[in-house]
């Protein structure tokens, strides 16, 4: 069982939501909009991602890299530097 699967409706009704405005943005494009009207609307999907993200790394850190450090060993020292990275990769984008 995954962390986020208590909040699994949630997380899906996000992304169905984020979903919704990728297809906006491309009706966007076909219908020749306004430039900046689009990187709005671009800069709002980002930003639903990235709080999409945000919850998926809490859960993460919550449930999967808790429970390894519980454990002890080298599944806690893996699963620490897998979030480290994915952090890493986080504040890049």
């Amino acid at each position: 069982m995954r962390g986020y699967s208590g909040d699994k409706d949630n997380l899906l009704k996000r992304l169905r939501r984020v979903e919704g405005q990728v297809r906006g943005l491309q009706r966007m494009v076909e219908n020749d909009e306004y430039c900046i009207d689009i990187l709005t609307q671009i800069s709002a999907a980002t930003k639903a991602l990235q709080s999409v993200s945000l919850g998926l790394m809490d859960e993460h850190l919550k449930h999967c890299v808790a429970e390894a450090i519980a454990e002890g060993g080298g599944t806690a020292e893996e699963k620490v530097r897998e979030a480290s990275e994915a952090i890493a990769r986080l504040v890049r984008s």
